[in-house]
């Protein structure tokens, strides 16, 4: 779109006259000190990742806080207790209601985009769609040109039902915005922001384009997460960032409305770089909860147990949930009744609580839950 021709929005049609990135954007003062205070806090939490004997273990239980939450904006609800049950057992999984089995979608797609962002390097749209793929459990891929997809209040919401937003629709519209979009994100010649400024806006375009019929807001955020890895913001995702949604959600809903009536790019950017500010020192005190209890719990078992090892402490902290056969695995050439003992030995040091859950019992590491339950 021609950047001197006047923007006209219509809630009720198409916003094909969505404007192309990158932004008309002054960084002024506010802005940079707002950057400057997120990325200082970023990169602490990208060291502090590092403490952690292995980094990836926060896939478990992290990221698994963040599917939860993520999916809490899109009023998607489970309980921590069936998450942690269907991770720790596969027929559990199986057989878990429709919304927990969407929260492990999430954090499987989130999963499977850090994978495929270790081989290629950059995100593509057909990495996009495969995430979409498997976040919405679908084979659709982009929004068909006839879809007439809009956005309505909710149906706890004033004049519930009531459309506040149509995105662009139309023969490759979609595609085209979608192009320019990854455009923005990898190409320095378009655009030489900061990739964390870039983050902020990148997530708005995406929202507005919503490129497909549903599941938006859940891929917009692990992209979010991705494009830092991406960019060597931070290693691993394991920013919780939805968390920081979740509390603000009236505000983020607010500020995209805002860029998208009024251009208004200052408000929404700085809500956002507040939001990974916020989050980062968030997830940093997690971090040195969890390595701090991780210690604790490494001392207290190592002096009543002689078979207590660092490989088993950090097993029972790789999720909050076990079961006994878990443990089993780890433990070279142990009888079931040599097992059994050990698991006796866990529960009695108040290092395990069995739960039971009819025929099969469930090993809860509490202080774990207590962490990031807190």
């Amino acid at each position: 779109m021609d950047k001197s021709k006047k923007l006209v929005y219509d809630r009720s049609k198409p916003f094909n006259d969505l404007p192309l990135l990158p932004p008309d954007l002054k960084l002024d003062n506010e802005i940079l000190l707002k950057w400057g205070l997120a990325s200082r806090a970023l990169a602490a939490l990208n060291k502090n990742i590092f403490r952690l004997p292995n980094p990836h273990m926060l896939i478990n239980t992290l990221a698994l806080r963040e599917a939860k939450s993520s999916s809490e904006i899109e009023n998607i609800f489970t309980t921590g207790d069936e998450l942690y049950k269907a991770i720790s057992d596969s027929v559990k999984e199986e057989r878990a209601n429709p919304s927990t089995k969407e929260v492990l979608r999430y954090r499987e797609a989130m999963w499977e985009g850090f994978n495929q962002l270790l081989k290629k390097d950059s995100l593509t749209l057909s990495g996009i769609i495969a995430i979409h793929k498997q976040v919405k459990n679908t084979s659709q891929g982009i929004r068909p040109p006839q879809s007439l997809t809009v956005i309505k209040r909710g149906n706890s919401e004033f004049r519930s039902g009531e459309v506040i937003y149509t995105p662009p629709r139309g023969k490759g519209v979609l595609e085209a915005k979608m192009k320019n979009l990854l455009q923005f994100m990898h190409e320095d010649k378009l655009s030489d922001l900061d990739p964390l400024l870039k983050m902020c806006i990148a997530h708005y375009q995406f929202e507005a384009i919503h490129p497909f019929s549903d599941g938006n807001g859940r891929t917009g955020r692990i992209i979010n997460l991705l494009y830092l890895i991406q960019t060597q913001l931070i290693s691993h995702p394991v920013l919780y960032l939805s968390k920081y949604i979740i509390e603000n959600k009236e505000d983020y809903y607010y500020h995209l409305a805002n860029v998208t009536q009024k251009r208004a790019w200052k408000s929404w950017i700085l809500f956002m770089l507040e939001g990974v500010m916020q989050t980062s020192k968030h997830t940093n005190q997690l971090i040195d909860e969890i390595i701090n209890q991780m210690d604790s719990t490494y001392i207290h078992g190592k002096q009543q147990l002689k078979w207590y090892n660092k490989d088993i402490n950090e097993l029972i902290f790789t999720q909050p949930y076990c079961k006994a056969k878990t443990i089993g695995a780890a433990i070279e050439r142990s009888s079931r009744t040599t097992l059994t003992k050990y698991m006796a030995d866990l529960v009695s040091l108040g290092i395990l609580t069995p739960k039971q859950d009819g025929k099969e019992v469930f090993y809860v590491n509490e202080d774990l839950v207590r962490i990031l339950e807190g």
